[in-house]
C-alpha cells in the first residue's frame, strides 16, 4: 500500500518537478514602478503568466531559461533566469506611431516606411459604442472620412472619404481579413482588432479597379502568445429622440387651413364637428425608451505555435417606431498554426444571422392633419383622415404601425470565409495561397392585410387604401463572392537598405441570383388568415392561382489581376513606395478589357538627418507625397458593353403579329473604368517628447472617363465622357501628457476642407437631374437647382413693377423669383445653383483624462457650409396635409412676411423648386460622452478576474443646428443626397456596460 501511494504521488508531482521551479519576479519600467498586466513566457517550459497591480510574477521555469516580456507601450525584452528572484526593467516605447504596423493591401507594414495617408483606429475605440455597424463609430474620427448615419435598426451609413468621385457609388471598398466585400454587416464590433481608412494613392493603387472611393480594412481579432483568457461584455441602451419638428396643433391648423381655403376662394370646410382630436402624431407612434442590446462574448488561446479565437454576439435593437424590432447574432473564429518555422496555415469563420426589423417612417405623421384621433373606440377601428386633408395621399399612421406589425418576416444569412497556407520557401522569400468566400442567403415574406376604417364624412366603413384583397410577396436572392491570392514577398535589409517586395495574381468572382412572387386571395372570397403559417404562394384555399405573379434575375462578373509592389527606404531616412496593379474584367470587351493603375510615392524623415542630431525641437519631422491613378468599376447596370433587348416595333406576317425586339441602347465597344488622377503632399510632425503630434495633407482627386449614360431621344449609350474634381486639405493634432502616476489625458482633433466640382459632362449643356438634385458642369455634384427667391410680392403694385413671371399665375403674397439671367422675365432659364449639399469643412475632436481608476472621454463632430432640401411639409406637395409651426408666421397682409408666402396652393407657382426649401446643414454634435471605471487589479484577482470595467455612455445627447427636420444629417446616392425627407430621426442614446475579463 506505501509502495502504491509513493508512486501515485510521484506520478502526480513528476510533471511540476520536470517543469522547473517557481521563478519569482518584478517588473517595473525604469522609475522602479511595477507595471501590472505585463505578459511573462518561459520559453522552454511554455509557461506563461500575467503581473499583478505591483508588477509581481510567479512562473514555472528552469535557471537558465530565456523569459519572454511584453507589454503595450513597452518595447519587449527577453532576460535569462539566473536565479530564483528576478527584476526586470522595460523601456518605454519611443516614437511608438512611427513603430506602429498597419495593414495594408495584401500585406503589413510599418508606418515609418510608408508615404501615403493611412489612419489606424484600434478596435477597443468602437467596441462599447451602441452601433450596429462598426463603421458608424467612426463618425468624426478621421480626417477627410464624411460619415452620415441613420436612426433606422440596422441601416447602413452613407460613407464617402475624400469627396464623390462617381456618379453611380460612393461606397469605399472593405476589405476584412482579406476579403473584399461592399459591406461588414457580418461583423461585431467586438471582434474588430483595428480599422485602417486608407486614402491616398500610394496606399490604393495596389486595389486597382476597386480602389477610387478609399479603402477600409478590418482585421478581426486573433489570439496573442501565451494568454488565455475569457471575456464577457455587455451594454444596455435607451433611445431618445431629442429633436422633433415643430408642427401646427389642432387649433393652429384649423386656423392655416381656414385661411387657406379663402384665399383659394373654396368654401369653410364643413366637417370639422366630425373631427375633435388634437394628435401628435409623431408621439402616437413613437416607441418611447426603445432599447439596444448588446451580449458577446469571446474566448482565446495563444500558444508559440497555434493560435485560437472564437468571439460571439448578440444585438437586439429596437427602433424608434412601435415593433421595429432587429436582431442580430455573429460569430467570428481565427485559428492559425506554426506547423514548422517554414510552414503557417489557418482559418477563418465569419457569419451573422439576422432578423431584420419591419421598418417604417416618420414622414406620414408629419403629414398627418392633427385634428384625427388615431381609433373609433365606438366603432372598434382606426378612423380615416379626412378626404380632402390628405386622406387619398397618407394612410392613418397609427393603422399601419400597429394594424401591420409582424406582417414582414425577414432572415438574412451569411457566411464569410477564409484558408490560407504561407510557405517560408528562403531566408527573405515567402509565398502565401489563400481562399476566400462570402455566401449570402436572404429570404422574406410580406403580408398585405385589409383593414375597415371610420370614415367620419360619411360615417360609413370603408377599405383603407381601397385594399380589397389580401395578398403574399416572397422573395429570395442568394449571392457567391469567391476570392483566390496567390502572393510573393520579399522582405531583406542590407546595410543601410531596406527592401519589401510583392508580386501576385488575384482572381474576384461574384454571382447573384434572385426569385419573387406574389399572390392574392380570390376575388370576393375568404381573405388569406393573419396568420403566418398561411404566408406562403401555394396558399390552398385561399390564393387565387390566376393572380400569382413571378420574376427572377441573375448576373455575374469576374475579375482577374496582376499586382506588384515595393516599399523601399534607405537608412529609414529615405522612402520610396511603387505599386502596379493590371486588372482584367468580363463586363468590358475588345482591348479595354484590361486597365493598368499605378502610383509612386516618397518620404523624407528629416530628423534621421545629421544636421538634425542636435536640435531638441522635433522628434519627427516627415515630408511625403504621391501620385497614381486609381480605377472605378461601379455602373449604374452590370454589363455596359453588352446591351438587353426591349421591345420595338412589331411586324406583320399574313395574319400573325409579331413583336420586333431591340438593343436597349447602342453598344460602344470602347468603354473602360473610370479613372481617378490623385495626388497629394504632406508633413508629419512629432515634438515636445512626441507629446504632441501634428499633420497636414493637401489632395487632389480627378475622375475622368465618367461612364455616361446619354439620351438623344433618337439614339442612347453609354460613353466615356466627363470629369469630377475633389480638392482639399486634412489636418490632424494629438497631445498626450502624464501629469503624475495617477493622472494622464490626451487631446486630439482633426479638421477637413473639401471642394467638389463636376468639371464637365458628355458636353456642354448636357445635365443629369434626380428631383432638385443635379449633375452639370461648373457645380459640386449633386446640386440642387432651383430658383432664387428674392422676397415675397406685398402688394399689386409691387406685382406690376417687378420682372413679370412666365411660370404661373400668382399674385400678392406668393414667392418673388429672382431673373437670374437678366432677360427682364422670369422663366426656366432662370433656374440655377441654390445650394450645394457637399460640406465645405469636417472636423472633429476628442478629449480623455484618467485619475487612477477613473476615464472620462467625450468626442465631438460637426461639417459646416453645406445645404439640406428641406422635402417634407406645405410648401413642397401639392398634396393637403400638415402644417410646419413657420406658417404661422405666413403673409397675410403687405409687410406681414417677406419669407413664408400666403396660403394659397391653387397655382402651385410656389411650389416650383427654389431656395424657399433650402435649410442650412451646418452642425454641431456632442457624438459621445463615456465614465468609466476599471477596478483594482489586486481586487480582481481574488477572484480570478483579469479585469473589470463598467461605465456609462451618452451618444448624441446634443446637437446644434438650423434645419427643421429630426437631424441635419441626410445621405443618398452620388448625385442626389442631402434631401431630407423627414423620415427618420438619430437618436440619443444612454448606455450602461460592462465589461470582464477572466
Amino acid at each position: 500500500m506505501r509502495n502504491f501511494v509513493f508512486i501515485f504521488l510521484a506520478l502526480i508531482l513528476l510533471p511540476a518537478y520536470m517543469s522547473g521551479q517557481v521563478i519569482k519576479g518584478k517588473v517595473s519600467d525604469k522609475n522602479d514602478v511595477g507595471i501590472p498586466g505585463a505578459i511573462v513566457i518561459a520559453v522552454d517550459s511554455k509557461t506563461n503568466t500575467d503581473t499583478d497591480f505591483d508588477g509581481n510574477f510567479n512562473i514555472n521555469a528552469k535557471v537558465g531559461e530565456v523569459l519572454k516580456v511584453s507589454m503595450v507601450g513597452f518595447d519587449a525584452i527577453s532576460v535569462k533566469v539566473t536565479s530564483e528572484t528576478m527584476a526586470i526593467t522595460m523601456n518605454e516605447s519611443k516614437d511608438t506611431e512611427l513603430k506602429e504596423v498597419v495593414v495594408i493591401g495584401y500585406g503589413t507594414a510599418k508606418k515609418r516606411d510608408l508615404t501615403g495617408s493611412i489612419v489606424k483606429v484600434e478596435g477597443k475605440m468602437i467596441a462599447d459604442k451602441p452601433n450596429t455597424n462598426p463603421v458608424a463609430s467612426l463618425q468624426g474620427r478621421v480626417s477627410g472620412l464624411s460619415i452620415v448615419n441613420s436612426g433606422q435598426p440596422g441601416a447602413e451609413p452613407d460613407v464617402r472619404i475624400r469627396g464623390t468621385v462617381s456618379r453611380y457609388n460612393t461606397k469605399p471598398l472593405y476589405v476584412v481579413d482579406g476579403i473584399f466585400t461592399d459591406n461588414i454587416n457580418f461583423i461585431n464590433a467586438n471582434d474588430i482588432e483595428s480599422m485602417e481608412i486608407l486614402k491616398d494613392p500610394s496606399s490604393l493603387a495596389i486595389f486597382g479597379v476597386r480602389g477610387a472611393n478609399g479603402v477600409i480594412i478590418i482585421s478581426t481579432k486573433k489570439a496573442k502568445e501565451g494568454k488565455t483568457t475569457i471575456n464577457y461584455n455587455t451594454t444596455l441602451g435607451v433611445k431618445s429622440i431629442v429633436s422633433k419638428p415643430s408642427l401646427a396643433n389642432a387649433s393652429q391648423f384649423k386656423t392655416l387651413y381656414n385661411e387657406q381655403r379663402l384665399n383659394e376662394g373654396a368654401a369653410p370646410y364643413a366637417y370639422y364637428d366630425k373631427f375633435t382630436g388634437d394628435t401628435d402624431w409623431i408621439n402616437s407612434i413613437s416607441n418611447d425608451n426603445a432599447t439596444i442590446i448588446n451580449h458577446n462574448l469571446s474566448v482565446t488561446n495563444g500558444t508559440d505555435k497555434n493560435k485560437f479565437y472564437l468571439g460571439v454576439g448578440l444585438v437586439q435593437d429596437e427602433g424608434l417606431i412601435d415593433y421595429e424590432n432587429y436582431k442580430k447574432f455573429t460569430f467570428n473564429l481565427n485559428n492559425e498554426l506554426q506547423i514548422s518555422d517554414a510552414i503557417k496555415v489557418g482559418v477563418g469563420f465569419s457569419g451573422v444571422d439576422a432578423r431584420p426589423a419591419q421598418l417604417h417612417s416618420f414622414s406620414s405623421a408629419l403629414n398627418a392633419t392633427p385634428i384625427v384621433e388615431p381609433y373609433n373606440s365606438e366603432k372598434g377601428v382606426y378612423n380615416q383622415l379626412p378626404t380632402q386633408i390628405g386622406g387619398a395621399q397618407i394612410g392613418n399612421p397609427l393603422l399601419y404601425v400597429e394594424g401591420t406589425q409582424g406582417t414582414q418576416l425577414n432572415r438574412e444569412t451569411r457566411f464569410v470565409g477564409n484558408v490560407f497556407a504561407e510557405f517560408k520557401l528562403f531566408k527573405d522569400l515567402k509565398f502565401r495561397a489563400a481562399y476566400y468566400a462570402d455566401l449570402g442567403y436572404n429570404k422574406g415574406t410580406a403580408y398585405n392585410p385589409v383593414f375597415n376604417v371610420y370614415t367620419a364624412e360619411t360615417d360609413q366603413l370603408t377599405l383603407a387604401g381601397g385594399s380589397s384583397q389580401t395578398s403574399i410577396n416572397q422573395y429570395s436572392n442568394t449571392y457567391e463572392k469567391t476570392q483566390q491570392d496567390y502572393l510573393f514577398t520579399y522582405n531583406k535589409t542590407f546595410g543601410n537598405h531596406s527592401l519589401t517586395a510583392l508580386a501576385g495574381y488575384t482572381r474576384y468572382y461574384f454571382g447573384y441570383e434572385s426569385i419573387n412572387g406574389s399572390v392574392s386571395q380570390y376575388i370576393g372570397g375568404e381573405p388569406i388568415p393573419y396568420d403566418r403559417r398561411w404566408w406562403y404562394l401555394n396558399v390552398y384555399p385561399y390564393g387565387d392561382p390566376s393572380s400569382s405573379r413571378s420574376s427572377s434575375g441573375q448576373y455575374e462578373n469576374g475579375t482577374v489581376s496582376y499586382l506588384a509592389r515595393a516599399l523601399y527606404n534607405y537608412d529609414s531616412k529615405y522612402i520610396l513606395n511603387a505599386s502596379f496593379r493590371r486588372d482584367g474584367s468580363s463586363a468590358f470587351i475588345g482591348d479595354n478589357r484590361f486597365q493598368n493603375f499605378w502610383s509612386l510615392g516618397g518620404a523624407w524623415d528629416v530628423t534621421k538627418e545629421d544636421f538634425m542630431q542636435d536640435q531638441k525641437i522635433f522628434n519627427t519631422l516627415k515630408l511625403k507625397g504621391s501620385y497614381g491613378e486609381l480605377g472605378n468599376q461601379y455602373t449604374s447596370i452590370q454589363y455596359p458593353s453588352y446591351p438587353n433587348y426591349t421591345t420595338g416595333a412589331s411586324a406583320v406576317f399574313g395574319e400573325t403579329l409579331v413583336p420586333a425586339y431591340i438593343l436597349a441602347y447602342r453598344s460602344n465597344p470602347n468603354l473602360k473604368w473610370e479613372t481617378v488622377t490623385s495626388y497629394e503632399g504632406g508633413i508629419e510632425v512629432g515634438t515636445l517628447d512626441n507629446r504632441l503630434k501634428l499633420e497636414a495633407t493637401y489632395f487632389n482627386k480627378t475622375t475622368n472617363d465618367l461612364l455616361t449614360f446619354v439620351n438623344l431621344g433618337a439614339e442612347s449609350f453609354y460613353t466615356n465622357a466627363g470629369e469630377i474634381s475633389n480638392t482639399g486639405f486634412e489636418f490632424s493634432a494629438s497631445w498626450n501628457d502624464s501629469v503624475n502616476d495617477d493622472f494622464e489625458y490626451s487631446i486630439s482633433g482633426n479638421l477637413t476642407t473639401l471642394k467638389n466640382e463636376v468639371k464637365s459632362v458628355y458636353e456642354e449643356g448636357f445635365q443629369v437631374a434626380d428631383g432638385p438634385s443635379i449633375l452639370t458642369a461648373g457645380s459640386p455634384i449633386g446640386s440642387f437647382y432651383g430658383y432664387i427667391v428674392e422676397g415675397i410680392y406685398q402688394s399689386y403694385s409691387d406685382v406690376l413693377s417687378s420682372t413679370p413671371s412666365s411660370l404661373g399665375d400668382y399674385g400678392p403674397g406668393d414667392l418673388k423669383y429672382k431673373d437670374v439671367n437678366g432677360d427682364g422675365k422670369i422663366t426656366p432659364d432662370d433656374r440655377t445653383i441654390i445650394g450645394n449639399p457637399t460640406p465645405d469643412i469636417m472636423y472633429g475632436m476628442s478629449v480623455s483624462a484618467t485619475y487612477k481608476n477613473f476615464t472620462l472621454s467625450a468626442d465631438l463632430q460637426g461639417v459646416y457650409g453645406n445645404e439640406v432640401w428641406r422635402d417634407w411639409g406645405s410648401g413642397s406637395t401639392f398634396a393637403q396635409f400638415n402644417y410646419r409651426t413657420e406658417r404661422l408666421d405666413r403673409w397675410n397682409g403687405a409687410g406681414t412676411s417677406n419669407w413664408e408666402p400666403r396660403l394659397n396652393d391653387g397655382s402651385g407657382y410656389n411650389k416650383q423648386n427654389s431656395s424657399y426649401m433650402i435649410e442650412d446643414g451646418s452642425y454641431v454634435r456632442l457624438r459621445n460622452v463615456q465614465l468609466a471605471y476599471n477596478f483594482d487589479s489586486k481586487l480582481l484577482n481574488k477572484f480570478y478576474i483579469q479585469g473589470l470595467k463598467l461605465f456609462i455612455n451618452a451618444q448624441n445627447p446634443v446637437t446644434w443646428n438650423n434645419n427643421s427636420g429630426f437631424t441635419p444629417e441626410a445621405g443618398g446616392s452620388p448625385i442626389s443626397f442631402g434631401r431630407d425627407f423627414g423620415g427618420y430621426p438619430l437618436p440619443a442614446i444612454a448606455t450602461l456596460g460592462l465589461n470582464v475579463t477572466f
